[in-house]
C-alpha cells in the first residue's frame, strides 16, 4: 500500500509510512510488549510522583511543584509517541495520516522544549535556595512559581508552531517512508518535492534554540551553585546541598546528553538506526527513569511516595 499518490504535476498527501522497527511478526510482537510495559510504567512512576507531591502537604513547596508539573509533562512527552509506535508494531501497513504525522511533530517537539525549559527553572529554583537562602521565599513565591510554570507550557508550544505550520504546507513527493518510529523533520524535508533552502535554514537555526538557551542557563546556574557550595565550610553542608540538586543533574544529563547527540549540530546527520536508538533513549527512558531518580536520591520524596503506596 502506497501512501502517496501522484495525480498529474502534483502530490494528494494520504500519510506516510513509518518503517519503525522492521523485523518477523514474532519480533514486532515482541517489541509491542516490551515498550508497552515501560510505558505503563512511565505512567505509574510520574502519576505517583504527581499523587505524592499533591497529597503530602510537606512537598507544597516549588521545588516539588515544579516536579509534579514535570511529572505530568513527562506523561504527555511519552504519550505523543510511545502509543503510535506500539500501533505500529502490529499495523501490517505502518501508515500515519498526513494530519497525524504532523500533530506528533509538534506536540512532541513543544514538549521537548517545554521540557527543556522546566529543567531551567528547576535549576534556577535550586540557585535561589542555596545561593540566596534568605531571599528565597520572597522570591520564589507560590504565585511565582505558577508563572514560572506556566510560562514553559506557553513558550514550549509557541516556538514550534509557525516552522510546524509552514512544513506542513510544503507538497511532499516520493515514496512517502519515513524510516524512524516518529515524525521527525529530517525524513520529513527529504521528502519534500521541491527543496526549500531558506525554511530548512529557518527551521534549523530556530530548532535547537530550546536546547542551547535552557543549558546554558543551566550551566550558569550550577555554575554558582558550585561555587557557593565550595565556600560552605562544613562538610555535611557540601553533601546536602549536593544532594539537593544531585537528581535534578542527573535528570539533565540523562535528557541533554542523548537529545544533543541528535540536535546538537543542525548538519549532524547521523545513520537511521542509531538515530532511532538515541530518539528511544530521551523519549521513552529518560521519562521512564526520571521518577527513579527522583525517588531514589530525595528523602523526603521517598518517604512522601512510600506514605502514597502505603509502603
Amino acid at each position: 500500500m502506497t501512501a502517496i499518490n501522484t495525480l498529474s504535476n502534483f502530490s494528494t498527501i494520504s500519510g506516510f509510512i513509518l518503517l519503525g522497527f522492521p523485523g518477523p511478526r514474532q519480533g514486532q510482537i515482541l517489541l509491542f510488549v516490551l515498550f508497552s510495559v515501560i510505558y505503563i510504567l512511565t505512567l505509574m512512576g510520574n502519576g505517583s510522583i504527581i499523587c505524592a507531591v499533591h497529597w503530602d502537604q510537606r512537598l507544597h513547596t516549588p521545588m516539588y511543584i515544579l516536579l509534579a508539573n514535570f511529572s505530568f509533562l513527562e506523561i504527555w512527552y511519552v504519550t505523543s509517541t510511545v502509543p503510535n509506535m506500539l500501533a505500529n508494531f502490529l499495523s501490517d501497513t505502518k501508515v500515519i495520516s498526513f494530519s497525524g504525522c504532523f500533530l506528533q511533530f509538534y506536540f512532541f517537539f513543544s514538549l521537548g522544549s517545554t521540557e527543556c525549559f522546566f529543567l531551567a527553572v528547576m535549576a534556577f529554583d535550586r540557585y535561589l535556595a542555596i545561593c540566596r537562602p534568605l531571599h528565597y521565599p520572597t522570591i520564589m513565591t507560590r504565585r511565582f512559581c505558577n508563572n514560572l510554570v506556566v510560562s514553559c507550557w506557553v513558550l514550549g508550544f509557541l516556538w514550534f508552531l509557525v516552522p510546524i505550520t509552514i512544513i506542513s504546507q510544503m507538497t511532499f513527493c516520493g515514496s512517502g517512508i519515513i524510516d524512524h518510529f516518529l515524525c521527525d523533520p529530517g525524513p520529513l524535508l527529504a521528502l519534500t518535492c521541491k527543496k526549500a533552502p531558506m525554511i530548512e535554514l529557518v527551521f534549523s537555526a530556530l530548532s535547537p534554540l530550546p536546547l542551547i538557551i535552557p543549558f546554558l542557563l543551566i550551566m550558569g546556574s550550577y555554575a554558582l551553585v558550585l561555587t557557593a557550595v565550595l565556600q560552605v565550610p562544613s562538610p555535611s553542608g557540601k553533601r546536602k546541598a549536593f544532594s539537593t540538586c544531585g537528581s535534578h543533574l542527573a535528570v539533565v544529563s540523562l535528557f541533554y546528553g542523548s537529545v544533543m547527540i541528535m540536535y546538537g549540530s543542525p548538519t549532524a546527520e547521523h545513520e537511521a538506526e542509531m538515530q532511532k536508538i538515541v530518539t528511544l533513549i530521551y523519549s521513552t527512558l529518560t521519562p521512564l527513569l526520571n521518577p527513579v531518580i527522583y525517588s531514589l536520591r530525595n528523602k523526603d520524596m521517598k518517604k512522601a511516595l512510600q506514605k502514597f503506596l502505603g509502603t
